[in-house]
Parts: structure tokens; C-alpha cells; sequence
């Protein structure tokens, strides 16, 4: 699903909740429904934020209860809360990724991995229907490291500064083939973990808690 569908589906679902949706001014009026760092059309995420505008106050629960009702089970909203003092986008700087590697031995992702970390910067172009955008996978990188699941299955966990342009997951995969000859023998796959804001030891922190829960410990921590 592209994030525009979900974007249709999320909408319809409000209209269905009940819910009094404010509205932005002048001639074209859209409901006041702002996505942070929506993940790219085909990846997964558990770690999805929205910013909605009501036009009368509701209880947070309340609202939760209504949407749960009116979306299907795959999206399910986990949680609302009331909005802060700080913008959600202003409160979300990187995402904290996992990236597997069926069928690829450890020593291969780390070598990978490594040679990723070392390089000063990696820039890779991406071509779409808007031209061609150049990104620096390594300067939006905070940190990488790799296990190995009970199944084998090898996995890369990062933090990814949201940069402009934003590193896409298949930016990292083309980065790892640039620096280090990377070509998977299975199809790379990309979940979201997490979003948030980074304090100054690249730890990634719960963007709606004040007192700055850890929600990504940095490698050193």
C-alpha cells in the first residue's frame, strides 16, 4: 500500500469515526492531517505518527476507541495523545531501522557494514518521475550494528538521521553495494522500529516523552 492509500483509508476512517476534523483556510480547504516521515511505498513499519486537527476537544481515549473501530485490523492506531508545545515534525529527527539479509553470512553484512562506517561520505542517486536526486547515505547514518537471529537470519540495526533528501531503505542497500560489492542473494527486506529525536550521544529518544525516555541506545551506551 502507497502512503497515499493509507493516507485515503485514514481519512475515510475519520469521517466514519465521527471525528470533527478541522480544516486549513482559503480556497482549497484539506483536513488538518499531517504524516511525519511517512515510510516509502512497500516498507514496513511499526513506528507510524500523524498529526491530526479537531475543531472541538475530545478525549484522547475516546478518539482512540473511535478510530479503532472505524480502521481495519492492519492498521490498528496503537495510541493517542493530546498535542504538545513542539510540532510532531520538530520532535522527529531519525528512524531506527532493521535491515535482514536472508541468507547472508554475518562476516559478509559486517564487512559490509564496516566499509560503509569508514567512508567519509557515500552518495547514491535515486531516478524518479521528478529527475534525479543525489543522497549521502553515510552523512544521515548515526550508527549500524549487526546480529544474528535465533533462525540465522542476519540483521543490521541503524539509526538514520531524517535528512533532506530522506535516506530510503533501498538507498542503504545501493550504499552497501557501492562500498562494498553488497549483491544479496535474497531480496533485502526493511521493518521501521522507531522514530524520534536524537540527543548528543546519537541515542534515539521517545519524541512525546519530556524526559527524554531512551527509545535506541547508542553501541557505546
Amino acid at each position: 500500500m502507497s502512503h497515499r492509500d493509507y493516507t485515503r483509508v485514514f481519512e475515510r476512517a475519520i469521517r466514519r469515526a465521527g471525528l470533527p476534523i478541522g480544516f486549513s483556510a482559503g480556497f482549497t480547504p484539506h483536513p488538518k492531517i499531517s504524516w511525519v516521515g511517512a515510510a516509502p511505498t512497500g516498507i514496513a513499519s511499526v513506528a507510524e505518527y500523524v498529526e491530526i486537527g479537531l475543531s472541538a476537544e475530545l478525549d484522547p481515549a475516546d478518539v482512540l476507541d473511535r478510530l479503532r473501530a472505524a480502521l481495519p485490523e492492519e492498521l490498528a492506531v496503537e495510541e493517542v495523545i493530546p498535542a504538545l508545545g513542539k510540532s510532531l515534525a520538530d520532535r522527529v529527527q531519525a528512524s531506527r531501522w532493521r535491515f535482514a539479509f536472508p541468507g547472508e553470512s554475518r562476516e559478509v553484512i559486517e564487512s559490509a557494514v564496516a566499509a560503509l562506517w569508514a567512508a567519509d561520505d557515500v552518495v547514491v542517486e535515486r531516478v524518479n518521475q521528478n529527475g534525479r536526486k543525489q543522497v549521502d547515505v553515510r552523512g544521515a547514518l548515526v550508527e549500524a550494528s549487526v546480529q544474528t537471529e535465533p533462525d540465522g537470519c542476519v540483521i543490521m540495526t541503524s539509526t538514520v538521521r531524517q535528512a533532506t533528501p530522506v535516506v530510503r531503505p533501498d538507498d542503504v542497500f545501493t550504499a552497501l553495494r557501492e562500498v562494498a560489492g553488497l549483491e544479496p542473494q535474497q531480496p533485502p527486506s526493511a521493518l521501521r522500529l522507531a522514530q524520534g529525536s536524537l540527543d548528543h550521544e546519537g541515542q534515539l529518544l521517545d519524541p512525546f516523552e519530556d524526559a527524554n525516555v531512551v527509545i535506541a541506545p547508542s553501541p557505546a551506551s
